[in-house]
């Protein structure tokens, strides 16, 4: 079986190294990190750089995970790829959004069948590009599923090393609350879906506690032994632009879809099941 992804990110790393010991083939593209790509056991393409060979190999996959985030002008998977996609044998197809596509709801809930009503320009973009998808499965019957990522941490993505080095912030908005998933969640979802197909689907990917993000890091402080990081008003703390559009939307994401249709029992249901198993892992190595 052979799954080609664009876009050979962090998360896909995680997909690659549990599907290569299943006999899959990976191949997956990057712009400037072969080894890390490389690292995960995928085989390695440039894009942009090597169009042609990656089309070679999107003629012959069984599967395709599109990672690519899109960007004002639009998704570049789809501007580079659609008709090789479009005509490739693949049985399933998969496409990595965010659940920034639902916007603010001023912390109630939403489901896969909520509204899209994105309050960034990276949500505008993700919902821009999930209907061009849509769009294109639609025209060429292709086997579409959906997949909206809550926020992602996972080893090398966790709190620990600000919280030990004193830079760690508690920013604290009233009512604020996020939904999280762990990489290698992120990965059984993707593997279930790969394994049981439903084209035309949508999940949401997320654990089951959205949390406020200074509890959070004060669970990081409290394993780790150090004292509680400051606590500063969201209101006046010194922010960057992209810092603050994090807290433009405050929601909770059910998750009770990937759980009925795909059968998925969360390796980490909550933040604190994650960071202990990362602070283990950190503590493990010589």
């Amino acid at each position: 079986m052979r799954l080609v992804v664009l876009g050979h990110g962090y998360s896909a790393g995680f997909l690659t190294r549990r599907l290569v010991p299943q006999g899959w083939t990976v191949t997956g593209t990057t712009r400037d990190d072969p080894a890390r790509v490389a690292a995960a056991g995928a085989v390695h393409l440039r894009w942009p750089g090597e169009e042609d060979a990656v089309r070679a190999e999107l003629a012959r996959a069984d599967a395709i995970l599109v990672s690519a985030a899109p960007g004002p002008d639009g998704d570049p998977a789809l501007r580079d790829f659609a008709e090789a996609i479009a005509a490739s044998p693949a049985r399933w197809l998969g496409y990595l959004s965010t659940t920034g596509v639902y916007g603010d709801r001023q912390g109630a809930w939403v489901d896969e069948d909520s509204v899209l009503s994105p309050a960034t320009r990276r949500g505008h973009e993700r919902v821009a590009a999930e209907a061009a998808w849509r769009a294109l499965a639609a025209s060429h019957d292709l086997p579409l599923h959906i997949f909206r990522l809550a926020g992602i941490y996972g080893p090398g993505r966790g709190p620990f090393e600000k919280v030990r080095n004193g830079t760690a912030r508690r920013i604290v908005k009233p009512g604020q609350v996020f939904s999280r998933i762990h990489a290698e969640d992120i990965a059984q979802v993707l593997a279930a879906s790969l394994a049981h197909p439903h084209p035309g689907a949508i999940y949401n990917v997320c654990d089951d506690d959205p949390a406020p993000p200074e509890d959070v890091l004060a669970h990081a402080a409290q394993l780790c032994g150090l004292p509680l990081p400051p606590a500063e008003d969201f209101a006046t703390a010194q922010m960057t632009p992209m810092a603050r559009s994090f807290y433009a939307e405050s929601k909770r994401v059910r998750n009770d879809r990937i759980k009925r249709d795909l059968n998925i029992t969360l390796i980490h249901p909550d933040y604190r099941s994650g960071l202990a198993a990362l602070l283990a892992r950190e503590t493990s190595r010589p």
